[in-house]
């Protein structure tokens, strides 16, 4: 079989291809031919060497991959040869909180998904959604569960019919978070930096969107557009915790999902005192998560918006594409 491999910071050109013998799954673990893996941002920090966990040498990079099940291990049940499955980002974390028993994480400190075959745990598998194929269902694991915990994982029970909530920029947590904040009920304000891209957003679902280049007071427009109240809820995905805890309501919720190096800004704390808001950070989510997402994907027969389709051979040209910041969808590479 052939499988990438890459040193964190060794950048796109260090990105290589071996050949290995195709792995026997152990006990309780079952061997995945991979048909599709997808790029998100974390792919891009690994490979600069600025992701926030640990990364082993040598590693086989990218966390998001869906396939078919070839064999199976000893003691290996329901799991079966043929079952097209999906892997959760952190095999070990299957409920509950998040805590540093969990930190081992495909294509960082575990082996990833950029590979012909993969031996996983069964009990980190996830079913793909019968309707999606595999190209699309290799989209999910990373950002599709990362907006759905910021849309329902909190104590408060999560988004609810009528609310409005805030999406920031085109990625791929805010596309999912935008059609399932939808999904949801929720009245969903989008903001962009193009007109070309506000229409493709208006067009996924978004009732209203705000252009940040014309209108750099974006909060503010969120508080007119919501009668001075501000959004129920913020996806904060570009680390501008102060503006988002300027545009949510008092006792509002801003779900910290990430930032990028050269947008974040400091936070005054005199901002997040007054607005007594909520900010949640969170790390991707459980696999009781991944399958709550996955039933609610399949029963609303919801589509994931895929950018562009890459061979294997091109895995490089794809993380470029990625990079280029052009995108508008999820980046895949189809094995």
């Amino acid at each position: 079989m052939r499988t990438y491999h890459v040193n964190s910071g060794a950048g796109i050109d260090g990105l290589s291809v071996r050949e290995h013998e195709v792995p026997v799954p152990g006990p309780g673990e079952v061997l995945v031919a991979l048909r599709a893996a997808s790029l998100s941002f974390r792919e891009l920090m690994v490979l600069r060497g600025d992701y926030v966990l640990p990364v082993k040498p040598d590693v086989i990079p990218v966390s998001d991959g869906a396939g078919e099940i070839v064999a199976v291990g000893p003691g290996v049940d329901p799991a079966r040869i043929g079952d097209r499955v999906m892997a959760t980002l952190f095999p070990s974390w299957q409920d509950g909180p998040f805590g540093p028993e969990h930190l081992p994480q495909l294509g960082g400190s575990l082996d990833g998904m950029l590979t012909e075959y993969a031996v996983l745990p069964e009990s980190a598998l996830v079913p793909v959604p019968t309707h999606l194929t595999f190209q699309e269902a290799a989209t999910l694991p990373c950002v599709a569960v990362a907006a759905w915990n910021a849309l329902t994982g909190d104590t408060g029970g999560g988004v609810r019919a009528g609310q409005t909530v805030v999406v920031q920029g085109s990625g791929g947590v805010s596309l999912f978070a935008l059609q399932f904040a939808k999904m949801l009920g929720a009245h969903v304000i989008a903001t962009t930096s193009s007109q070309e891209k506000a229409k493709r957003l208006l067009k996924l679902g978004a009732d209203e969107v705000i252009d940040y280049r014309t209108t750099p007071d974006w909060p503010g427009r969120v508080r007119e557009l919501t009668g001075g109240r501000g959004a129920d809820r913020v996806i904060e995905v570009a680390g501008l915790l102060e503006e988002s805890l300027k545009a949510v309501k008092v006792y509002g919720h801003v779900a910290f999902v990430g930032f990028v190096s050269d947008t974040a800004t400091p936070l005054d704390p005199m901002v997040l005192f007054a607005s007594g808001a909520t900010v949640r950070p969170l790390a991707v989510g459980s696999r009781a998560q991944f399958l709550e997402m996955s039933r609610a994907i399949e029963v609303n027969r919801l589509r994931p918006v895929i950018d562009r389709e890459f061979a294997f051979d091109d895995a490089p040209d794809a993380y470029r594409h990625l990079a280029s910041g052009q995108t508008f969808g999820k980046v895949v590479i189809t094995v």
